[in-house]
């Protein structure tokens, strides 16, 4: 009996390809012949093009015109699983297949030969004459355990030229090797001894363990600091020896190098990396890998979900409440949420970790769709922080200063006793606004409708939304009146300011994701801290995200109230979210943590509830509100985003669909809009909302795409279905 999955030479055989064309296209098998799944070069007009092998071409197109698939490449078939994920992933998202194929196929060189590489490692001998360059690429090349770089990327990872690389290869501090191309990826041992568990961390381990081998979704819920990561790295564990492959997914780049020296420290080696700061001979070595099944562990950014794993046995969403899981350009998902239908079609296991959890988790927890495992303590002797707030109508604040008197009290002790102290405000740059004191004129964006941030250590003014900078204006654009230009607000390079003239002893770092030119930059500021090399750390978000400094004993939140503003339904949830994990930085070692927030509404119930400590009363309230207004995640939601570059033709747009919304009324959805969208034009085209709000039940996708069906757009327009929408920016 033949294999139904292979095409004899000369096949019709359907390829999809991540070409705008929205469907396969009909080629002939190629010469021996390929299986379903296969990846391939084929012809697309004057190009080759990458596609993949979906099925049996089902065309009538006469076979003798057919054109010919050129090559099969020498890499792994796509498995039927990953196939199934990307249709029904593209048929939630109502994305086209060959959008999110491209998601699927990003290895760059799948075609190129085998062969060798000249790559530059670390050496045995000792400069004689040592410089700052030659330091920076010493370090880099024990930082990253000894592994080999070209040329440039050494270079370029050390921040100095080609010839500093080639001088340190004579002294022999730097050795110069041909090796194949694709180095195989080492071996990681799933038996050697984890770090002691507590008992409440081993029950969980045993409950995750006994919870693998076929498809499981389980919330871990742990305070900050109680070692849920130790508990997930268990189950991981079991998963490779049970010989299959796991996924860890992190919400930033910036935790991947501690969270690194963590898996080596377990496994006696270091997995494979997937994220943006990888190279790309990286990414097309462990792309193979995965296909191959060469590759045990990968740890990686939310893109790491669409690798071709040949047996996926768990994925780990560590941090699952971040908002990073959610893509808002492009292809519009949620990690966390394909993360659970992919491990659906494979029988793979899920972990949700999180010490604050997204409101969806948590309900799916409560209503017996996941498993939950809890930490409520923190491993050994570090005790939660104790949590205050300060009133800032009582406080006497100076003009131009953000730090309140009893703030400024409680980090002048924390200096005077040898311990840490952070400053949490999220908010990057100098100051949100530039105004014109002459005027009123606040400087804008040319391209965006959004006020420009000025960014005082890089001298220029910064657009958050498009990347747009200019140099900082001596006189107003407007009235063009010189030295009346002032900063309104402040942003942590202000707050910086600020704490340098207060505690001009101390030493002072930032920590802003703009500030760092490179991962490996960021990592030894982290590391600095951490050993004590620095009295105040002022930081964004970044700050919140799973560091751990031992000397940190205060946290104090500068504006407590900055993200109960406007109109977002997850406001109060993710305000919640961010404070606890802030104020989760203090006290990780053996002296106990204080956090305190600075606010003007300290009777807010959210605030209320980020210094009351109940958790559980506060999601189970926040879950009654949504609950009672049919909103996520007790009812569906989609927005539609109309952009171009004039706003009239969108209205126009946008009223036609409002009138025309009988497929939607036919499933109890509602039309809300249109409406611009709150930033209302972005890189220089205008942006039109629209919001659907449907019952939890009601099949929202197949009546949009029913109301959608027919709509013509004018050439220069463009519209983008946002199911489950995360921001209404």
């Amino acid at each position: 009996m033949s294999d139904p999955g292979w095409f004899e030479e000369g096949a019709r055989v359907a390829v999809l390809t991540a070409e705008p064309i929205g469907k396969p296209l009909d080629y002939r098998a190629p010469e021996g012949g390929c299986f379903s799944g296969a990846f391939v070069e084929v012809p697309l007009g004057p190009r080759k093009v990458l596609g993949v092998v979906w099925g049996r071409g089902a065309g009538d197109f006469d076979m003798a015109k057919l054109r010919s698939v050129i090559r099969v490449f020498d890499v792994a078939p796509m498995r039927e699983e990953l196939r199934d994920f990307l249709l029904r992933m593209a048929d939630y998202t109502m994305t086209a297949l060959p959008q999110v194929l491209r998601l699927a196929t990003r290895a760059p060189g799948l075609g190129d030969p085998p062969g060798l590489r000249r790559i530059y490692r670390l050496g045995g001998d000792a400069p004689a004459r040592m410089t700052d360059a030659r330091t920076r690429v010493l370090e880099v090349l024990r930082d990253h355990g000894g592994a080999g770089f070209h040329l440039g990327e050494l270079a370029h990872l050390a921040e100095v030229t080609p010839q500093v690389v080639k001088g340190l290869v004579k002294t022999g501090a730097v050795i110069e090797a041909e090796v194949p191309r694709d180095l195989p990826f080492p071996r990681l041992d799933p038996n050697l001894p984890g770090k002691a568990l507590s008992q409440a961390q081993a029950q969980a381990a045993d409950a995750l363990r006994a919870g693998a081998g076929g498809y499981s979704t389980t919330l871990l819920k742990g305070v900050t600091g109680s070692g849920k990561t130790e508990v997930y790295l268990e189950a991981v564990a079991h998963c490779l020896a049970q010989g299959r492959q796991a996924l860890v997914l992190l919400p930033e780049i910036a935790l991947s190098s501690e969270f690194l020296a963590r898996v080596e420290a377990r496994f006696g080696a270091l997995p494979g990396e997937w994220h943006s700061g990888v190279t790309q001979s990286e990414r097309r070595r462990l792309w193979k890998a995965c296909g191959s099944g060469d590759v045990q562990l990968v740890v990686g950014a939310r893109s790491a979900l669409f690798l071709p794993f040949r047996d996926l046995g768990l994925i780990v969403v560590d941090e699952e409440h971040d908002g990073s899981y959610k893509q808002e350009e492009g292809v519009l998902y949620n990690a966390r949420d394909m993360a659970v239908l992919r491990a659906s079609l494979a029988s793979a296991q899920v972990v949700l970790a999180s010490a604050t959890p997204s409101l969806e988790s948590w309900v799916n927890a409560s209503a017996g769709k996941y498993a939950r495992l809890d930490l409520g303590a923190r491993f050994g002797t570090a005790e939660m922080p104790d949590m205050g707030a300060i009133d800032m109508r009582e406080e006497a604040l100076e003009a131009g200063s953000w730090i309140g008197p009893t703030l400024v009290s409680e980090v002048t002790r924390r200096i005077a006793e040898g311990q840490q102290s952070m400053l949490f405000l999220n908010r990057r740059g100098y100051a949100p606004v530039t105004i014109c004191r002459a005027c009123g004129h606040q400087i804008a964006c040319d391209h965006c409708d959004a006020r420009m941030v000025e960014h005082r250590f890089l001298k220029r003014l910064v657009c958050h939304q498009c990347g747009e900078t200019k140099p900082i204006p001596t006189k107003c654009p407007s009235c063009e009146v010189e030295g009346k230009l002032a900063p309104v607000g402040p942003g942590v390079e202000r707050l910086a300011e600020e704490v340098t003239r207060r505690f001009p002893d101390a030493r002072l770092s930032v920590l802003s994701s703009d500030l760092f030119g490179s991962a490996r930059a960021l990592k030894e500021t982290i590391v600095e801290i951490a050993n004590g090399g620095a009295d105040i750390i002022i930081g964004t978000q970044i700050v919140a995200k799973g560091h751990n400094f031992p000397k940190l004993t205060l946290v104090g939140v500068i504006d407590a109230d900055l993200g109960l503003q406007g109109s977002d339904l997850r406001a109060a949830e993710k305000t919640f979210q961010l404070m606890r994990q802030v104020a989760g930085r203090a006290g990780r070692a053996e002296d106990k943590g204080v956090a305190l927030l600075q606010t003007f509404q300290p009777e807010h119930p959210v605030i209320r509830a980020i210094l009351g400590g109940d958790e559980e009363a506060f999601w189970a309230q926040e879950a009654a509100a949504r609950q009672a207004q049919g909103v996520p995640p007790y009812g569906r939601m989609a927005g539609i985003i109309l952009s171009g570059p004039d706003l009239q033709p969108l209205f126009d747009i946008g009223s036609q669909l409002a009138r025309n919304d009988g497929a939607l009324r036919r499933v109890g959805a509602q039309v809300f809009g249109p409406a611009p969208a709150p930033i209302a034009r972005v890189r220089g085209r205008h942006r039109v909302r629209m919001l659907i709000k449907a019952d939890k039940g009601a099949p929202l996708q197949a009546a949009l795409k029913g109301w959608l069906k027919g709509l013509r757009l004018p050439n220069n327009a463009r519209i983008a279905v946002d199911i489950d929408p995360q921001s209404f920016l």
